[in-house]
């Protein structure tokens, strides 16, 4: 199902060059053909986010690997992430508070608005800063051992790296309301039909899937993949009229590519698969 797993970077690079060389040591990079996985590796910690985790973050998507077409976000250990890395949580004043929740959103806006799909692997704690990590993904895949839950309203916080914007477009303010006063939490299942996962496995099938399903993404068209990512989410949040006039125009670029030109005539000649259960 994948290929062996090569050494992130360049062709011919040697270890330690390309983007690895770039990132802290609790992100490591591998390749598996046209995708890559950037793994969080801080399993002694939950994979709990630090500043230069964030960053690491920031920087992989500002540059990712050439040739890269999709990204697998996977994490070591039993969990995605129990959130922010409370050894961070220092004494800030009002402005410094301020810088430190826009670099977090800087961070995964850089990954949610970027080129590349991105298909998380959600498994065990996702929780605080994972969930808003994982809810700034485009596909998530949720092992059964995974549970959500949004602590912040117990310690005297609010999210601040984006959750109060994405999550309760995945589950609705009110859902989201719930877990921050009460400190629900909710199982895999639980997450599963509210919207927080796209696709549930079992325990140790998470990797595997995700990195079928942006194999399968990384063969789409590339005109295609942009306008999945950077104009759907614009038209969703657009007036109709001004949807409508973004959507004809993505239509008529994507159309207008010479690969969606040689599949519709492989597809007219009988070449091209047809949608079937």
């Amino acid at each position: 199902m994948t290929n062996a797993a090569e050494p992130a970077g360049r062709p011919g690079t040697a270890p330690g060059e390309g983007i690895e060389a770039l990132l802290p040591k609790s992100l490591q990079v591998e390749r598996h053909g046209d995708v890559a996985v950037l793994r969080l590796t801080r399993a002694a910690k939950r994979n709990a986010l630090d500043d230069p985790t964030v960053l690491g973050i920031e920087t992989f998507f500002s540059a990712p690997p050439a040739g890269v077409k999709a990204v697998v976000l996977d994490a070591e250990g039993d969990h995605f992430c129990a959130g922010l890395d409370l050894s961070e949580l220092t004494e800030r004043d009002a402005f410094e508070g301020l810088e430190h929740s826009m670099m977090w959103h800087r961070a995964f806006e850089r990954m949610e608005r970027g080129r590349l799909p991105v298909v998380a692997v959600l498994k065990g704690a996702v929780i605080g800063g994972g969930l808003e990590l994982a809810s700034a993904t485009h596909l998530r895949v949720a092992e059964s051992t995974a549970f959500y839950a949004l602590p912040e309203g117990q310690h005297g916080l609010f999210v601040g790296g984006g959750g109060s914007v994405r999550v309760p477009r995945l589950i609705g303010a009110h859902r989201m309301a719930d877990m921050m006063l009460t400190g629900r939490v909710l199982d895999a299942e639980e997450g599963q039909a509210l919207g927080l996962s796209h696709y549930l496995v079992g325990p140790g099938e998470g990797l595997a899937t995700a990195v079928e399903l942006a194999q399968k993404i990384a063969k789409n068209s590339p005109v295609t993949n942009f306008a999945v990512l950077q104009a759907l989410p614009r038209i969703a949040e657009a007036n109709p009229a001004e949807g409508y006039l973004m959507e004809s125009m993505m239509a008529a670029l994507a159309g207008s590519s010479e690969q969606a030109q040689e599949r519709m005539r492989a597809f007219l000649a009988g070449r091209g698969g047809r949608v079937r259960r």
